[in-house]
């Protein structure tokens, strides 16, 4: 092309457009250069790394999962002990999921011959395992979901035009559900927002109070319940009753709940924990009465300990058309795979596995149960003693004082308010109790509860944990010499909460906070009464000071815990103690953390006055030196003043000049005369110095003892020191002389060397303020000397 164009076109012409052509080429390799950049710089902004490049590794994404999974820090020992017992039924499990998702790419014939035999198959081994004859299965993720699709069913069952009219049928009679008081928290207001009803249709029916369990539905009630609704013209549409309520793990009265839902054409769905039973060959009358039922959920996952399989409701109903409109049943094979888990699972346990891994959770519940009969101040909630898989215990003294009889524990109850808040102090102990036995024996599965009647409680359900942390014989021994040791402290505690407040309320200097949700011996708060108007700088002082008296607490050789509370407590700047044992001296322990208190504030206010003080008393000492100096140079006379000549005078007329000085009182910021001290030193020598004080704990701490031990005190006694007050404790403290000990020297200071005092003294260390603070309790005094020199 190029050549044909020189021969038609003059060659300077040609040239040119080469020249140009090459110019475009460059251009335009430089803007492709640029968009490149830009789509680069695009793509590392906006895209997330692991999506950059061509994609990573199966090496890398699985590192990535490992991280994810375990993070940077070290598991804790429960979630590894989790992992650990997986086991091969889980692995089976977690295969299903795999293989299910493989088997959906295959064609729509095989797929469909294929989910078919696989949920024929599992639906007839759980109606066969469960004894629910002539059942239909329905699998789903959320455990709630099943008994959503029951109410559909049933509410297209009751109201023929529901498919065509919708809600519009529900105004002529509005359906009621009715479910226990001792159902899962939030389960009535799911099923009404789920299903587009107002909350008016669902109905909560008490629990017995009188007869019977105080967790089982009271069916006179209900039947009362349900005669209304008809009067008013309300349709009873569906009740769900429990086979192990979620708290306590109690069993309605299936057998009359399905007589009275017959009568009023009611479905009947029951669910619970104690379902699980029904595949022993021993089934208690109370659960075997659930196979009558309409529908049941069973939970299959937490019951064999299967990660990821879904729960199931069987159900019976003569009408496949509704339960496809309903959702309980699928044209899509895909959905159809999820009981593919299971299958597996079923089949690599076969009969006797599942049946031994429920019977096992439930002998540990018997062991736990058996145990906890022979235990004081153990009180239980058990429906079956003989065939319960749950056990509901609390710790539960009857009355704080055992002396007191029923009336005078009634009457003292008015006076005490720790007998009238008896009620909040367990709840706060029993929840204690089970977060230290959770911790204690991780593999137990301990939880704690709150009930209606009973309030916290602590329960061990092996039903829902034991297959999954593999829970053993030994671990409940285990928990019940755990209990055996903390009951004690529970005791002890319980019983010296009224004392440490007593004494508490009559020590001059502390204030006694109520905290019902603090598990320990009580809090305290060191305060004390200023004149100050300015309320932030008083709880700011107190803040310092009770935070310093929580340091000096925990430095201190002893059993019990301080703390600053709850993380979430309402108290602030106050000490909370712990649990503590039966031999501790509370008169004790009280006087200790008043006179702490007292000897902080006290150091507190000596330190914010040091610099003030010894800035005058350094002025004045400048002052009176001046003043010596100039009495000096009148004394001793000019000539002795000039270097040479004065030598030579003082050699043949020496002066002689009596040595004044002057003390530095840190306590009193003031001077004083030093010639008692000099007095003192001509008169003696060899004299022994008197004894250091020492306080008790020191002495103790000497010892190796730990203090607050009442075997070191009389248990009797009262605290000495917590009806003195602290301005008593200070007239005691001015009373005492200042005293130096006969060896102790007084070092000159010379006058030209005052200056520097100023500069030293207020940049004072931790170590100067420990040794001033010992100066003031001495009345030790630091000297400023006036002294002539003989030259």
């Amino acid at each position: 092309m190029d050549a044909t164009l020189e021969k038609v076109v003059d060659p300077t012409l040609a040239e040119m457009g080469k020249n140009l052509n090459e110019a475009m080429k460059m251009l335009e390799d430089s803007q492709r250069k640029v968009e490149e950049e830009n789509e680069k710089k695009y793509a590392r902004k906006d895209i997330p790394g692991p999506l950059q490049g061509s994609g990573q590794d199966m090496v890398s994404i699985l590192q990535l999962v490992q991280n994810l999974m375990h993070g940077e820090e070290e598991e804790e020992s429960s979630q590894a002990y989790r992992l650990q017992n997986v086991g091969e039924q889980g692995h089976m499990a977690l295969l299903g999921h795999s293989l299910a998702a493989y088997i959906s790419v295959l064609d729509k014939e095989r797929l469909r011959k294929l989910t078919t035999r696989i949920l024929s198959d599992t639906t007839l081994w759980l109606c066969r395992l469960f004894r629910y004859e002539n059942g239909s299965a329905y699998y789903h993720e959320d455990d709630r979901e099943g008994l959503l699709k029951i109410c559909r069913l049933v509410i297209h069952t009751c109201y023929e035009d529901y498919t065509v009219e919708g809600f519009n049928v529900l105004c002529t009679k509005q359906p009621v559900i009715y479910i226990s008081s001792a159902a899962r928290t939030g389960l009535g207001q799911a099923l009404c927002n789920q299903l587009g009803l107002p909350l008016s249709c669902m109905c909560r029916v008490p629990c017995n109070t009188m007869f019977g369990s105080q967790h089982q539905m009271d069916v006179a009630l209900l039947d009362r319940l349900i005669k209304d609704d008809v009067e008013c013209g309300k349709l009873p549409l569906l009740l769900v009753a429990n086979a192990g309520t979620p708290g306590a793990g109690h069993t309605d009265k299936l057998g009359r709940l399905k007589e009275l839902c017959e009568q009023y054409n009611m479905w009947l769905h029951v669910e619970g924990v104690n379902l699980a039973t029904l595949a022993l060959g021993y089934v208690s009358s109370s659960v075997l009465a659930a196979t009558k039922c309409d529908s049941m959920t069973l939970t299959l996952g937490s019951w064999l300990g299967l990660p990821a399989v879904p729960a199931v409701t069987l159900y019976k109903h003569e009408d496949p058309s509704l339960s496809l409109v309903a959702g309980l049943t699928s044209s899509q094979p895909v959905e159809k795979l999820r009981a593919l888990p299971l299958w597996l699972s079923l089949q690599y346990l076969g009969h006797d596995g599942i049946v031994e891994r429920i019977k096992h959770a439930s002998q540990l519940s018997q062991r736990l149960l058996e145990n906890l009969k022979n235990l004081d101040f153990i009180k239980t909630s058990v429906e079956d003693e003989l065939s319960s898989p749950v056990v509901v215990f609390k710790f539960f003294q009857k009355y704080l004082n055992r002396d007191l009889t029923p009336h005078a524990a009634q009457t003292s109850a008015i006076q005490h308010p720790v007998i009238s808040n008896e009620g909040h102090i367990y709840d706060t102990f029993n929840q204690w109790l089970g977060d230290q036995l959770a911790q204690m024996v991780p593999a137990s599965g301990i939880d704690v509860v709150e009930l209606e009647d009973e309030g916290t409680c602590v329960r061990f359900s092996p039903l829902m944990t034991s297959a999954v942390l593999g829970t053993e014989i030994q671990d409940v021994d285990q928990l019940v010499d755990c209990l055996k040791m903390k009951i004690p402290v529970l005791t002890s505690t319980l019983q010296l909460r009224e004392e440490f407040e007593q004494e508490v309320r009559r020590t001059v200097g502390l204030l006694y906070i109520e905290d019902l949700s603090w598990p320990g011996l009580g809090v305290v708060r060191y305060s004390y009464h200023s004149d100050e108007k300015n309320n932030d700088n008083q709880e700011k002082e107190l803040e310092k000071i009770n935070t310093e008296l929580l340091k000096k607490l925990n430095e201190l050789e002893s059993d019990l815990t301080f703390s600053l509370g709850p993380e979430f407590g309402g108290q602030k700047n106050c000490v909370y103690i712990g649990m503590v044992t039966e031999d501790l001296d509370v008169s004790e322990l009280v006087e200790t953390i008043a006179a702490t208190g007292r000897e902080i504030e006290e150091n507190s206010r000596l330190l914010e006055n040091m610099t003030e003080v010894v800035r005058k008393g350094i002025q004045e000492a400048q002052l009176q030196l001046q003043k010596a100096n100039e009495e000096r140079l009148l004394e001793e006379g000019l000539l002795r003043q000039i270097p040479v000549v004065g030598s030579v005078l003082n050699w043949f007329s020496p002066f002689q000049a009596s040595p004044k000085g002057r003390t530095f009182n840190l306590t009193a910021g003031s001077l004083e005369s030093t010639e008692s001290t000099y007095v003192s030193k001509a008169q003696g020598t060899g004299i022994t110095p008197p004894p250091t004080p020492t306080s008790s704990l020191t002495k103790q701490k000497h010892l190796g003892q730990k203090i607050f031990k009442r075997s070191l005190r009389n248990s009797d006694a009262f605290s000495e020191t917590s009806s003195v007050s602290h301005c008593d404790d200070m007239e005691k403290m001015d009373q005492r002389s200042p005293t130096l000990s006969p060896g102790q020297e007084q070092r000159p200071l010379e006058p030209e060397k005052t200056e520097l005092l100023p500069k030293v003294v207020p940049q004072a260390t931790n170590k100067d303020t420990e040794d001033i603070q010992s100066s003031k309790s001495l009345n030790d005094c630091t000297s400023v000397e006036e002294q002539g020199s003989q030259r």
